[in-house]
C-alpha cells in the first residue's frame, strides 16, 4: 500500500463505517461488475454490512478497500495474494498501535522515574549512583576462580547408582 492509499485508509478509519452504498453502486464506484464484489466477499477479503433483509451495503472503508483490492489484481496480483497483503497490512497497524502504546508507557515511566530521582535529591535521603559504577562495585566482589570446575562420573543407562550402569564424565560447578 503505498503512502496516499495509507492516509486515505488512516481517514477511513476514523470516519463513517455504517454501510450506504448498495452493491451495484459500490460495484460502479470501483469499476466492476457485483459478481466481483460476491467472489471478493467469498473469499473473504471484505465483509459489507447487511441490513435486516440481508441485503449487502458498503461503507467509505469498505469502498477504499475495494480500491485496494481492485489495484493490487490489476498490477498481477492473485486474490491469494491479496488476501495476504490485506493480513500483513493489518498486522502492520495493530503493530504501529502497539508501538505507540509503548512508546507512550516508556515516556511515562521516563517522566515519572525523573520526577521520584528529583524527590528524592529535594529530600537528600541519599546518593543517586549511576549503573555503571555499581556494575563495576559488584564485579570487583565476585570472587574468581582459581581451580578448573571439578569432574565426577554420572550414571547413564538403566540401573541403581553403583550398578554396572555405563557412565559419562561430566563437569560439574
Amino acid at each position: 500500500m503505498d503512502r496516499e492509499d495509507r492516509k486515505g485508509a488512516e481517514a477511513m478509519s476514523g470516519g463513517d463505517e455504517r454501510g450506504v452504498y448498495i452493491i451495484s453502486v459500490a460495484a460502479e464506484l470501483i469499476g466492476v461488475h457485483p459478481q466481483t464484489l460476491r467472489i471478493y466477499e467469498r473469499k473473504g477479503l471484505l465483509q459489507p454490512s447487511r441490513t435486516s433483509g440481508n441485503t449487502r451495503r458498503y461503507s467509505e472503508r469498505d469502498i477504499h478497500r475495494l480500491r485496494t483490492i481492485q489495484r493490487l489484481t490489476q498490477e498481477g496480483v492473485s486474490l491469494a495474494g491479496v488476501q495476504m497483503i490485506l493480513d500483513m497490512e493489518r498486522q502492520m497497524e495493530e503493530l504501529e498501535r502497539r508501538m505507540e502504546q509503548v512508546r507512550t508507557e516508556a515516556e511515562r515511566a521516563r517522566r515519572l522515574a525523573l520526577e521520584e530521582i528529583d524527590r528524592i535529591r529535594r529530600e537528600g535521603r541519599g546518593e543517586i549512583v549511576p549503573l555503571a559504577e555499581v556494575r563495576g562495585v559488584r564485579m570487583a566482589l565476585r570472587p574468581r576462580r582459581t581451580q578448573p570446575p571439578r569432574i565426577g562420573p554420572i550414571a547413564v543407562g538403566p540401573g541403581e547408582p553403583g550398578s554396572q550402569g555405563r557412565t559419562k564424565r561430566r563437569m560439574s560447578t
